[in-house]
């Protein structure tokens, strides 16, 4: 997070390290199912430019650092960073990135079951409760993988 954090050095410290740590988590639910298709990519530089108010160069740079560190540190890092952004951030600004990160996985067209997983633990480590997280999946329940397969 810190790596992400100082390539966005010219924000102001505090705004690069909350955007640092919603990246990361953004690169969490992309790498959980051991692909990121361009189009959860894609949804990723323009959620980070977005939240950031940066232009999209700088918001593609965060993004493949998030990418970087997610794949290279992903194991040992994912709850450190995410209970980071947890303490950093307001309810409203976690409940965002919860509905970023179910933007990010339906972004090529399907939540797999390891995304929807994923994005269960995050939301329980933000502190939502898991009726909370699942309540906020059903804007996206025709992306489910599982309830796809059951329809076709």
């Amino acid at each position: 997070m810190r790596r992400i954090a100082a390539r966005l050095e010219a924000l102001d410290p505090e705004q690069a390290r909350y955007l640092a740590a919603f990246a990361y988590v953004l690169a969490r639910v992309a790498m959980a199912d051991l692909e990121v298709p361009e189009s959860e990519t894609a949804e990723m530089e323009r959620i980070v430019a977005e939240v950031g108010h940066l232009p999209a160069a700088e918001a593609a740079l965060a993004v493949e650092i998030a990418k970087s560190q997610a794949r290279l540190l992903g194991g040992t890092e994912n709850y450190v960073v995410t209970r980071e952004f947890h303490r950093i951030s307001t309810r409203d600004q976690r409940l965002r990135l919860l509905r970023c990160l179910f933007a990010v996985a339906a972004a090529d067209g399907t939540i797999s079951a390891a995304e929807s997983a994923e994005i269960v633990a995050i939301g329980e480590e933000l502190g939502f409760a898991r009726e909370e997280v699942i309540a906020e999946r059903s804007a996206f329940r025709d992306k489910l993988s599982e309830l796809r397969a059951k329809s076709a």
